[in-house]
């Protein structure tokens, strides 16, 4: 890599497969889910993961770049911790794997807000605009999860699970 906009097109494409990684981890996340908040929350995660990986796909191909051929193995390391720890394990309480679901969702959540937040910046120094705001939505949508998740953890995921 040469330039910031090789690191930049490098980071579109980690994102990319973050998001596919974690949009198949987040719909068994919601399958497992017992409170209905979390899997509506969830499952509305799954939708804006998609809709992100479109976006991401439409800016790489204005580059003459495919999103495939890169595998994030940042996001990998997540995913196997959310398999492990929110779907393998046995619990004793719906809600004490509710409480761990949300957990791993905001690990997994708390790498695209890093990733969309540096392709927003980097985007910005290369005057792309356009891409720069899309990055930023992208981001500002992770942020929206996150604090989802945050919510109902307090308003009584972890009074149950305690």
């Amino acid at each position: 890599m040469d330039t910031l906009k090789d690191v930049y097109l490098d980071q579109l494409k980690d994102l990319h497969s973050a998001n596919t990684q974690a949009r198949e981890a987040t719909r068994a996340l919601a399958k497992a889910a017992s409170d209905d908040g979390l899997r509506k929350a969830l499952e509305a995660g799954v939708d804006g993961i998609e809709d992100g990986c479109g976006k991401l796909e439409k800016m790489l191909a204005a580059h003459g770049k495919d999103a495939k051929g890169e595998h994030c193995k940042g996001m990998e390391g997540l995913v196997r911790e959310a398999r492990a720890h929110a779907l393998k394990e046995d619990f004793g309480a719906d809600a004490v794997r509710d409480a761990v679901i949300i957990t791993q969702y905001q690990r997994m959540a708390h790498y695209a807000i890093a990733g969309y937040g540096c392709a927003a910046a980097f985007a910005s120094q290369l005057g792309l605009e356009d891409e720069s705001a899309t990055l930023h939505k992208m981001l500002d949508a992770a942020y929206s999860g996150d604090e989802s998740m945050t919510e109902l953890a307090k308003s009584g995921i972890n009074a149950a699970a305690a």
